[in-house]
């Protein structure tokens, strides 16, 4: 539609233009007439190119890029010289003006004033040869050279305006691909959640199911006790797993209160000493940590019910100044018989301490977990103050 309007205004410009200069107000230098008729052939034919290359992309590929820039040149040219023998035509400055800021507009600033250069130079040698005032001389390359400031110009913003439109559309881009990323770490943070939840469900579950077993056959009220325990975790477990659907960290409480109320849930279940102790001063940690250690002290008491049953337990928190660290040990059972629980896995495919490492990992944590004066001991440790991008 631009190109449209722009075409016609050329071609009613250059007809009111023709009009003014052969009959309205043709030129009084002996000669000049048909030097302007001559540049008015010249730049009607340059004219009806530069429409039908604008007007045909198909066509303009088929002619190298410097065609354009010529074209506007020899308008420029024929315009300026038209111009220079005075009269009416003098107006036919306008198309210089026009071919210099458009070679402002779409060209580099080398063809922009060569193309302005062709105008000035156009007029200077007409306006000489026919003897124009110093008004002429001077007031009409003015006209061209303004041309080409505005084109340049002109063409500086909407380069602008194009890489502007390029670095929104490249943030929106980037902006849809870090929602993206967002999530996914939310579905990888909330299927970590559920693994880790069932994981420790169902561990219990299975250590109480297998003790029903034991003693089905010898103690039917010592087994329907078990069984009842075992249907309380798995009701238990639902909750827990609806919880980390949810994802209702916001609802967790501080992670001393949810170590007393884990270990002291541990002790009646297994029926176990279960000591709980902290150090330091308790502070307020981010969901993520405090989630954290609570899977990991869940994770190292079903291990320790599993591996080493009926063998106390101990576990304890210190806040330090730039750390938080937490700590569960339990004895080995004496005649060492104890199925490695480094490799304990608490669902089938194995979890265990990977779980532990991937979650800590993510925090800037370390965890160590060994054999040491007969005792199998797990250490978790985290830094007290988390990357903001790790605690939102």
């Amino acid at each position: 539609m631009l190109r449209t309007v722009n075409a016609l205004a050329r071609a009613l410009g250059f007809v009111w233009l023709g009009l003014l200069a052969f009959l309205i107000a043709p030129p009084s230098a002996p000669g000049a007439l048909p030097v302007q008729i001559a540049c008015y052939a010249v730049l009607g034919l340059a004219l009806l190119a530069w429409t039908v290359l604008e007007a045909s992309p198909a066509a303009a590929a088929r002619y190298p890029a410097w065609a354009l820039p010529v074209l506007r040149g020899v308008i420029a040219f024929a315009s300026g010289f038209a111009a220079g023998a005075g009269g009416g035509g003098s107006a036919l400055v306008v198309f210089a003006f026009v071919a210099a800021m458009a070679a402002g507009i779409n060209s580099d600033l080398a063809a922009a004033v060569a193309v302005t250069a062709a105008g000035i130079l156009a007029i200077e040698v007409s306006g000489l040869a026919f003897g124009q005032s110093y008004g002429t001389l001077l007031g009409l390359p003015a006209i061209v050279l303004a041309g080409l400031v505005i084109g340049h110009n002109w063409g500086g913003y909407r380069i602008q305006a194009e890489q502007a439109a390029a670095l929104l559309a490249q943030r929106e881009q980037l902006q849809a691909e870090q929602r993206r990323a967002d999530l996914l770490d939310e579905r990888a943070r909330i299927a970590r959640e559920i693994h880790d939840v069932l994981a420790h469900s169902l561990g219990a579950l299975g250590i109480q199911i297998q003790a029903a077993r034991s003693v089905l056959y010898k103690d039917a009220d010592q087994a329907n006790e078990l069984l009842a325990a075992a249907q309380q975790m798995a009701a238990e477990g639902l909750v827990e797993t609806r919880r980390a659907v949810q994802a209702l960290r916001t609802d967790t409480l501080p992670l001393d209160e949810e170590l007393a109320l884990v270990t002291d849930t541990h002790a009646q279940r297994y029926h176990v000493p279960v000591s709980y102790d902290t150090g330091g001063v308790p502070a307020a940690l981010s969901p993520d940590a405090t989630l954290a250690l609570l899977r990991i002290a869940q994770e190292a008491l079903v291990n320790a019910a599993k591996h080493a049953a009926g063998q106390p337990v101990a576990v304890r928190l210190d806040y330090g100044d730039a750390d938080v660290r937490l700590t569960v040990r339990n004895d080995l059972p004496a005649d060492g018989d104890i199925r490695r629980p480094a490799d304990v896995s608490t669902v089938n495919g194995g979890y265990g301490l990977t779980g532990m490492h991937e979650r800590l990992r993510l925090l800037n944590g370390t965890l160590e977990a060994g054999r040491r004066d007969g005792q199998w001991i797990v250490t978790a440790q985290l830094p007290r103050r988390q990357p903001e991008t790790m605690a939102s």
